[in-house]
Protein backbone atom coordinates (compact mmCIF):
# COMPACT_ATOMS: atom_id res chain seq x y z
CA UNK A 1 0.00 0.00 0.00
CA UNK A 2 3.08 2.32 0.78
CA UNK A 3 4.49 1.89 -2.41
CA UNK A 4 1.41 2.30 -4.61
CA UNK A 5 0.74 5.83 -2.53
CA UNK A 6 4.61 6.42 -3.22
CA UNK A 7 4.09 5.60 -7.38
CA UNK A 8 1.05 7.80 -7.21
CA UNK A 9 3.15 10.55 -5.71
CA UNK A 10 6.02 10.04 -8.37
CA UNK A 11 3.33 10.35 -11.31
CA UNK A 12 2.18 13.16 -10.22
CA UNK A 13 5.60 14.68 -9.76
CA UNK A 14 6.25 13.32 -13.51
CA UNK A 15 3.03 14.82 -14.85
CA UNK A 16 3.71 18.07 -12.98
CA UNK A 17 7.18 18.13 -14.74
CA UNK A 18 5.78 17.34 -18.11
CA UNK A 19 3.12 19.55 -18.24
CA UNK A 20 5.82 22.92 -17.21
CA UNK A 21 8.09 21.99 -19.81
CA UNK A 22 4.83 21.53 -22.58
CA UNK A 23 4.07 25.42 -20.99
CA UNK A 24 7.31 26.39 -21.48
CA UNK A 25 7.61 24.81 -24.72
CA UNK A 26 4.32 26.60 -26.04
CA UNK A 27 5.45 29.94 -24.25
CA UNK A 28 8.96 29.69 -26.49
CA UNK A 29 7.10 28.80 -29.90
CA UNK A 30 4.87 31.92 -29.07
CA UNK A 31 7.82 34.55 -28.76
CA UNK A 32 9.26 32.99 -31.46
CA UNK A 33 6.22 33.48 -33.61
CA UNK A 34 5.70 37.09 -32.62
CA UNK A 35 8.99 37.98 -33.24
CA UNK A 36 9.30 36.21 -36.49
CA UNK A 37 5.98 38.30 -37.30
CA UNK A 38 7.26 41.09 -36.11
CA UNK A 39 10.50 41.16 -38.49
CA UNK A 40 8.37 40.23 -41.62
CA UNK A 41 6.01 43.30 -40.57
CA UNK A 42 9.13 45.16 -40.80
CA UNK A 43 10.52 44.37 -43.93
CA UNK A 44 6.81 44.26 -45.26
CA UNK A 45 6.59 48.53 -43.79
CA UNK A 46 10.07 49.51 -45.34
CA UNK A 47 8.98 47.85 -48.50
CA UNK A 48 6.31 49.52 -48.85
CA UNK A 49 6.41 52.72 -47.26
CA UNK A 50 6.55 55.71 -49.13
CA UNK A 51 9.88 58.12 -47.95
CA UNK A 52 10.07 61.79 -47.64
CA UNK A 53 13.48 62.23 -49.67
CA UNK A 54 15.23 65.49 -50.08
CA UNK A 55 16.85 65.39 -53.73
CA UNK A 56 18.61 68.80 -54.11
CA UNK A 57 22.11 69.01 -54.14
CA UNK A 58 22.12 65.62 -55.74
CA UNK A 59 23.86 64.34 -58.81
CA UNK A 60 21.05 62.61 -61.06
CA UNK A 61 20.76 61.49 -64.99
CA UNK A 62 17.54 62.36 -66.91
CA UNK A 63 15.08 65.93 -66.98
CA UNK A 64 14.92 67.31 -63.72
CA UNK A 65 11.21 68.41 -64.26
CA UNK A 66 10.58 63.97 -64.61
CA UNK A 67 7.84 62.77 -63.03
CA UNK A 68 9.49 60.05 -61.05
CA UNK A 69 12.79 59.71 -59.18
CA UNK A 70 14.78 57.03 -59.14
CA UNK A 71 17.91 56.79 -56.53
CA UNK A 72 20.58 54.18 -56.59
CA UNK A 73 22.39 53.80 -53.34
CA UNK A 74 25.68 52.59 -53.88
CA UNK A 75 29.44 52.14 -52.84
CA UNK A 76 32.55 52.50 -55.01
CA UNK A 77 34.34 49.60 -53.86
CA UNK A 78 31.04 47.08 -54.10
CA UNK A 79 32.11 44.64 -57.33
CA UNK A 80 27.82 44.31 -57.73
CA UNK A 81 27.51 48.24 -58.14
CA UNK A 82 30.61 48.10 -60.67
CA UNK A 83 28.76 46.00 -62.57
CA UNK A 84 25.51 47.50 -62.05
CA UNK A 85 26.93 51.00 -63.06
CA UNK A 86 28.26 49.14 -66.70
CA UNK A 87 24.95 47.06 -67.25
CA UNK A 88 22.19 48.23 -65.26
CA UNK A 89 22.16 51.88 -65.27
CA UNK A 90 22.82 51.80 -69.19
CA UNK A 91 19.72 50.09 -69.76
CA UNK A 92 17.48 52.43 -66.77
CA UNK A 93 18.86 55.74 -68.48
CA UNK A 94 18.12 54.23 -72.24
CA UNK A 95 14.18 52.93 -71.22
CA UNK A 96 13.51 55.55 -68.34
CA UNK A 97 15.49 58.51 -68.04
CA UNK A 98 16.10 59.35 -71.83
CA UNK A 99 12.92 58.95 -72.21
CA UNK A 100 11.65 61.47 -69.50
CA UNK A 101 9.91 58.48 -67.41
CA UNK A 102 12.25 59.22 -64.69
CA UNK A 103 15.17 60.83 -63.61
CA UNK A 104 18.32 58.65 -61.86
CA UNK A 105 19.94 59.87 -58.68
CA UNK A 106 23.12 58.42 -57.24
CA UNK A 107 23.54 58.27 -53.31
CA UNK A 108 26.58 56.90 -51.52
CA UNK A 109 26.08 53.92 -48.82
CA UNK A 110 29.97 53.29 -48.14
CA UNK A 111 30.15 50.88 -45.80
CA UNK A 112 32.74 48.56 -47.27
CA UNK A 113 36.05 50.11 -45.87
CA UNK A 114 37.66 53.43 -45.65
CA UNK A 115 37.93 53.65 -49.47
CA UNK A 116 34.84 53.54 -49.46
CA UNK A 117 34.37 56.64 -47.29
CA UNK A 118 37.44 58.39 -49.30
CA UNK A 119 35.93 58.15 -52.67
CA UNK A 120 32.62 58.70 -52.36
CA UNK A 121 33.21 62.03 -50.38
CA UNK A 122 36.32 63.05 -53.36
CA UNK A 123 33.51 62.26 -55.80
CA UNK A 124 31.29 64.44 -53.63
CA UNK A 125 33.91 67.23 -54.11
CA UNK A 126 33.94 66.88 -57.68
CA UNK A 127 30.40 67.17 -58.12
CA UNK A 128 30.48 70.23 -55.93
CA UNK A 129 33.57 71.75 -58.00
CA UNK A 130 32.79 70.82 -61.31
CA UNK A 131 29.36 70.49 -61.71
CA UNK A 132 27.05 67.30 -62.32
CA UNK A 133 28.26 66.27 -65.79
CA UNK A 134 31.67 65.98 -64.81
CA UNK A 135 30.35 63.56 -61.62
CA UNK A 136 29.00 61.24 -63.59
CA UNK A 137 32.43 60.94 -66.15
CA UNK A 138 34.32 60.92 -62.66
CA UNK A 139 31.51 58.30 -61.28
CA UNK A 140 31.59 55.94 -64.45
CA UNK A 141 35.32 55.96 -64.54
CA UNK A 142 35.74 54.94 -60.75
CA UNK A 143 33.59 52.06 -61.23
CA UNK A 144 36.10 50.82 -64.45
CA UNK A 145 39.30 51.50 -62.23
CA UNK A 146 37.91 48.93 -59.36
CA UNK A 147 39.93 46.13 -58.98
CA UNK A 148 39.12 42.89 -60.33
CA UNK A 149 40.33 41.35 -57.57
CA UNK A 150 37.64 40.94 -54.89
CA UNK A 151 40.48 40.35 -52.31
CA UNK A 152 41.01 44.30 -52.98
CA UNK A 153 37.78 45.24 -50.71
CA UNK A 154 39.70 45.04 -47.65
CA UNK A 155 42.77 47.22 -49.07
CA UNK A 156 43.24 50.87 -49.59
CA UNK A 157 43.60 51.65 -53.10
CA UNK A 158 41.45 54.42 -53.30
CA UNK A 159 44.05 57.07 -52.09
CA UNK A 160 43.66 60.52 -52.10
CA UNK A 161 46.80 60.46 -54.92
CA UNK A 162 44.72 57.79 -56.95
CA UNK A 163 41.64 59.95 -56.85
CA UNK A 164 43.30 62.49 -57.92
CA UNK A 165 45.15 61.43 -60.72
CA UNK A 166 41.76 59.66 -62.07
CA UNK A 167 40.19 62.94 -62.02
CA UNK A 168 43.51 64.31 -63.95
CA UNK A 169 42.33 62.22 -66.99
CA UNK A 170 39.23 64.44 -67.30
CA UNK A 171 39.86 67.49 -66.08
CA UNK A 172 42.01 70.30 -66.31
CA UNK A 173 45.03 71.17 -63.76
CA UNK A 174 43.67 74.07 -62.51
CA UNK A 175 39.90 71.77 -62.21
CA UNK A 176 41.66 69.04 -59.94
CA UNK A 177 43.50 71.58 -57.78
CA UNK A 178 40.11 72.88 -56.79
CA UNK A 179 38.13 69.93 -56.36
CA UNK A 180 41.27 68.64 -54.38
CA UNK A 181 41.04 71.67 -52.14
CA UNK A 182 37.38 71.13 -51.44
CA UNK A 183 38.64 67.56 -50.63
CA UNK A 184 40.98 68.68 -48.44
CA UNK A 185 38.80 71.09 -46.52
CA UNK A 186 36.18 68.47 -46.27
CA UNK A 187 33.63 70.85 -47.68
CA UNK A 188 32.11 67.52 -49.70
CA UNK A 189 31.36 65.56 -45.68
CA UNK A 190 27.96 66.85 -44.94
CA UNK A 191 26.78 65.94 -48.21
CA UNK A 192 28.16 62.69 -47.90
CA UNK A 193 26.77 62.31 -44.47
CA UNK A 194 23.31 63.52 -45.55
CA UNK A 195 23.53 60.51 -48.24
CA UNK A 196 24.89 58.30 -44.81
CA UNK A 197 21.89 59.15 -42.55
CA UNK A 198 18.82 58.68 -45.71
CA UNK A 199 20.80 54.91 -46.26
CA UNK A 200 20.22 54.47 -42.13
CA UNK A 201 16.60 55.96 -42.34
CA UNK A 202 15.73 54.04 -45.55
CA UNK A 203 16.88 50.77 -44.14
CA UNK A 204 19.29 49.85 -46.37
CA UNK A 205 20.83 46.80 -46.19
CA UNK A 206 23.16 46.73 -49.31
CA UNK A 207 24.30 48.09 -52.42
CA UNK A 208 23.04 48.14 -54.81
CA UNK A 209 19.34 49.42 -53.85
CA UNK A 210 17.28 51.58 -55.53
CA UNK A 211 13.93 53.32 -54.53
CA UNK A 212 11.34 54.66 -56.82
CA UNK A 213 9.60 58.12 -55.19
CA UNK A 214 10.75 56.93 -52.05
CA UNK A 215 9.65 53.48 -51.97
CA UNK A 216 12.16 50.76 -51.94
CA UNK A 217 12.32 48.43 -54.92
CA UNK A 218 12.11 45.00 -54.40
CA UNK A 219 11.96 43.41 -58.11
CA UNK A 220 13.92 41.35 -59.70
CA UNK A 221 14.04 43.05 -63.47
CA UNK A 222 13.91 45.64 -65.81
CA UNK A 223 10.28 44.85 -66.50
CA UNK A 224 9.82 45.16 -62.58
CA UNK A 225 11.31 48.15 -62.13
CA UNK A 226 9.62 50.16 -65.41
CA UNK A 227 6.32 48.50 -63.61
CA UNK A 228 7.15 50.49 -60.28
CA UNK A 229 8.08 53.48 -62.24
CA UNK A 230 4.70 53.89 -64.38
CA UNK A 231 2.43 52.73 -61.31
CA UNK A 232 4.56 56.20 -59.50
CA UNK A 233 3.50 58.06 -62.01
CA UNK A 234 0.47 57.65 -62.08
CA UNK A 235 0.11 58.48 -58.13
CA UNK A 236 1.60 61.83 -58.99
Amino acid sequence: MANKKKNTKQAAKSSSKFVFWMIGLVAVCLLAFIFLSNQSDKKDKATTKTNDIDYSNQPFLGDENAPVSIIEFGDYKCPICKDFAHNVVPMIQKELVDTGKAKFYFMNDSFINIDSKRSAQFAESVFQELGNETFWKFHELLYQKQPEDTKAEKQDIFTEQFLTDTLKEMASEKDVEKVVKNFKEQKSMDAWQKDMDYAGKLGVTGTPTMFVNGKMFTGKTMDDLKEMVEKAAKEK
